[in-house]
């Protein structure tokens, strides 16, 4: 929707307890936290148009469900307070490992397109049936799309290391320092940042250790100043950061 803040994330694994699922709607009137209001209601009720990312679905409590069938259905739920939120104009994006496993270790044979094909269609074949197992009927049917993703490759992952780096480019930027990643640097984060279980989740880690850290403790002892020009490269295996100078303007002589 335009904005950063039109995001609505939840982790799903805090709502594994059955006490826990009033929080999405709120507490009951006399328990704490009644004058807060529903972490999710509350959020869509100040930000009716949004995109509810709920992470990590199939840690969810049984009765998470329930309030999910009742906003896939009716468009709206009522929170605590009585008041109706409205859910029409959200998107809902659950995420799940369901089958994780099977995709770690499933591998292709052969390098044609047609195999890579077979081996994906495969693969979400049967975690399809794992879907089928984890979760109710009536809430596999009120999804639009399902949508199993292949596994990441290198070039994917470099990217996600640029994405990530981009927004430490540009707050350094608002500092007049200029910073520029070599390629060997992005291949190293995006090799260490990757696990085969968790996928890219540990490049986030893997760049605040090697990267923010280092330029953070580098910024507080002056050794990187405001003018400056910083190269972040990699020399066997390390992270390395240089800085260059810049030559103060010199400015015009009038005849």
């Amino acid at each position: 929707f335009g904005d950063q803040d039109a995001l609505v994330r939840i982790d799903m694994s805090e709502y594994m307890e059955k006490h826990a699922v009033s929080r999405l709607v709120g507490s009951p009137p006399g328990y704490v936290g009644f004058d807060e209001g529903g972490q999710l209601t509350e959020k869509i009720r100040n930000k009716p148009y949004s995109v509810i990312l709920l992470d990590e679905i199939e840690k969810a409590h049984p009765d998470v469900f329930n309030i999910l069938l009742q906003v896939l259905d009716d468009g709206h739920l009522t929170d605590s307070k009585g008041r109706k939120v409205d859910f029409r104009n959200t998107i809902l994006i659950m995420t799940s490992n369901l089958g994780a496993t099977a995709l770690r270790d499933e591998k292709a044979v052969g390098f044609g397109a047609k195999t890579v094909q077979h081996d994906h269609t495969a693969m979400e074949k049967r975690i399809r049936e794992e879907l089928k197992n984890a979760f109710r009927p009536e809430l596999l049917n009120r999804i639009d799309e399902i949508i199993v993703f292949h596994k990441l490759t290198k070039p994917e992952l470099r990217q996600i290391v640029q994405l990530m780096t981009k927004d430490i480019k540009t707050r350094l930027a608002e500092l007049n320092i200029e910073l520029k990643f070599t390629s060997g640097v992005i291949d190293l984060i995006a090799e260490e940042g990757f696990d085969p279980e968790y996928g890219a989740r540990p490049i986030r880690r893997a760049i605040q250790k090697k990267i923010e850290d280092p330029l953070s403790e580098a910024l507080l002892s002056g050794e990187i100043r405001f003018g400056q020009k910083v190269t972040i490269g990699s020399q066997k295996g390390k992270v390395t950061i240089k800085e260059t100078k810049v030559a103060p303007k010199k400015e015009a002589v009038k005849a």
